[in-house]
């Protein structure tokens, strides 16, 4: 399910991961490209009303940020933080296509090994198990090539979808963040959800197999 770098790199990158099939169509992730800025600008164009607001508040205007050209200085940044070991991104891909982004960040070694996912599916994939397979492929490589030991994602209450996909997957409410981030021009309560390896020892994405919730292609 994971394909992995060469010795010498950080732990868990550079990788692929899938393929898993879902009912949207057969899912995989990969190392974001340069030549994945037209693609991306066109769906965040497109997607802006399901996107802005659940993402946090940047300086500029939303089609001056997701601009094709604003694409080279994101993917350069990505690429750099992950040959830091700080990030794992990846691009996420329905049959082939481009259709969203899931971003493993903050990551930290030592005593904790923790780190927070992030993510965003295209408006075409929502609903078709996309985002579910996604963070399912996501979490087991953080617990099993990237040797992390817990996984969290913030979440506004509000993000009902966000909510139903990491529920599915297991993860446990553990507190609310009081004006955690800026989102939508204003300071949003966060709810802080995660999970550890203990949680999952067979992994989540077994546990898709096993309820008929995805299958292998």
């Amino acid at each position: 399910m994971a394909s992995g770098g060469p010795a010498g790199r950080h732990p868990g990158w550079p990788a692929r991961l899938g393929p898993l099939r879902v009912a949207a169509g057969t899912v995989e992730l990969r190392r974001p490209r340069l030549l994945d800025g037209g693609a991306w600008s066109r769906i965040r164009l497109r997607d802006r009303p399901h996107l802005e607001n659940w993402e946090p508040s940047a300086p500029g205007p939303w089609t001056d940020r997701n601009a094709s050209l604003a694409w080279p200085a994101q993917w350069s940044t990505l690429r750099a933080l992950a040959r830091r070991g700080m990030t794992l991104p990846f691009v996420i891909t329905v049959d082939g296509r481009f259709a969203g982004q899931i971003t493993v960040g903050n990551i930290v070694r030592g005593s904790l090994c923790s780190a927070w996912v992030g993510y965003w599916v295209a408006g075409h994939a929502v609903g078709g198990g996309v985002a579910t397979a996604a963070v399912a492929l996501t979490v087991d490589h953080c617990f099993a090539s990237a040797g992390l030991h817990r996984v969290e994602a913030t979440v506004r209450p509000e993000n009902l979808a966000s909510l139903r996909v990491l529920g599915k997957l297991g993860f446990r409410e553990e507190g609310v963040f009081r004006r955690y981030l800026d989102v939508a021009g204003d300071w949003r309560d966060h709810l802080c959800l995660a999970l550890t390896t203990e949680d999952i020892p067979a992994g989540l994405v077994s546990r898709l197999l096993a309820e008929g919730k995805a299958s292998l292609p």
